[in-house]
């Protein structure tokens, strides 16, 4: 791999990891020493490894070099933090000889505990996907905003908000104990869900983005069941769920960026790795004797990954979304379970349910309104689809809806 190719690669990897490391070095106080010295390493990188080439093990020499700057910043502030802070202060003083322990078993500790840490109840949802994205994932302010469709003016104030909050509330980067950590990883578990619906929903034209934001998500989640701690049916249920989801992507998205209808996707291109693999953690999800919605999306997420089109196949689709808007209510969810209704039950039923709602500021409802009455009312349906042309915020979604007009 080239330099200019495996330093934007490096830094996606191994620049969270840093910084995750000297965050709970340092504290979070400090944590914009800890963002500019990981920064820092990887400017060193480049003006190094283009001059000397490019060094056996990359990964090995960053974490020297940043191990380095972090001793040199904490020598260089060594003479007041041990004779003038503590004459000031009960607090210790920084011992600049400790080491930085950038080893495989402290990065993956130190990346759970800043998880819980950036998941903070104090902390907004928004401002909560920022700090994951930027400190745990890797990305650039400008992929953040991407990802937001907003600008890098709006993300560096959310950013700076988020973190003065951790400082007020005197946030520790650690695990809660046993007492807390149900309470926590709600909150976590949140955050990784729309950090994976931010990907998959998203209205973004960079695709490369989407996929992106999805993979990190289940990467977090990842390392939620991988440790003993925050292993639970929960964490297991989501990413269940998001193993089904991502199977699905490369036929959910056309060569043209285009959304591609559930009944319209290519089966030939789902990941039947990712579908294993999300059946195996369904199952690890069913040890316990709570059902979330987790479970219940991950359940729903199965059935949609069975090719077959029969009546069994959307009569549990449909019983899973009742239970799921009883245990927490959302458009979307009743949206999808008008559609289900439908291939459970017929268009008739479906079209009755689908007016009580009334969403009437949403395309994807007069999209589903236009599907329901194509066959019945041809005419109904093109005012329903034109109501959602107008509706539709993105070139993509308005020529996939100018088509079914077109098809009528």
């Amino acid at each position: 791999m080239r330099n200019e190719e495996l330093i934007p690669h490096l830094f996606r990897t191994e620049y969270r990891k840093i910084v995750s490391v000297l965050c709970k070095r340092f504290g979070f106080d400090r944590i914009e020493i800890a963002e500019d010295i990981a920064s820092d390493t990887f400017l060193t990188a480049t003006q190094t490894w283009g001059l000397e080439g490019i060094p056996p093990n990359p990964t090995a020499w960053l974490y020297h070099v940043a191990k380095n700057k972090a001793k040199n910043h904490l020598h260089r502030g060594s003479t007041f933090e041990t004779k003038i802070a503590p004459a000031l202060t009960d607090t210790p003083p920084d011992t600049p000889d400790q080491e930085i322990d950038l080893s495989p078993q402290n990065i993956n500790d130190s990346q759970l505990q800043m998880m819980f840490a950036v998941c903070h109840p104090s902390i907004s949802p928004d401002a909560q996907i920022g700090l994951s994205l930027r400190i745990l994932c890797g990305f650039g302010i400008e992929e953040i905003a991407d990802a937001f469709l907003t600008n890098k003016e709006t993300i560096n104030k959310r950013l700076f908000r988020a973190k003065e909050k951790l400082r007020e509330e005197k946030i520790k980067i650690e695990l809660p104990d046993s007492s807390e950590i149900d309470d926590r990883l709600e909150a976590v578990l949140r955050t990784i869900y729309l950090l994976f619906n931010e990907g998959y929903y998203s209205v973004s034209q960079n695709k490369t983005l989407r996929k992106d934001l999805c993979l990190e998500a289940m990467r977090l989640c990842t390392m939620l069941v991988e440790h003993k701690t925050t292993n639970t049916p929960e964490a297991n249920a989501l990413l269940s769920l998001m193993c089904f989801h991502a199977s699905r992507f490369e036929a959910r998205i056309n060569r043209d960026g285009e959304i591609v209808l559930y009944q319209d996707q290519d089966a030939s291109l789902w990941n039947t790795d990712l579908i294993s693999k999300g059946g195996y953690f369904l199952h690890c999800a069913g040890q316990g004797n709570k059902v979330s919605k987790y479970h219940l999306e991950a359940g729903i997420a199965y059935w949609h990954t069975q090719k077959s089109d029969t009546k069994e196949k959307w009569e549990n689709i449909l019983q899973f979304y009742n239970r799921l808007l009883q245990i927490e209510y959302s458009p979307l969810a009743a949206l999808n379970r008008t559609y289900a209704l439908a291939k459970a039950n017929g268009k008739h039923e479906a079209i009755v349910e689908a007016e009580k709602l009334n969403l009437a500021d949403s395309h994807f409802y007069y999209t589903l309104l236009g599907e329901l009455y194509t066959g019945i009312n041809n005419k109904k349906a093109k005012v329903h689809f034109d109501k959602a042309y107008s509706l539709a915020k993105t070139l993509t979604d308005k020529q996939a809806i100018q088509r079914k007009i077109e098809n009528l």
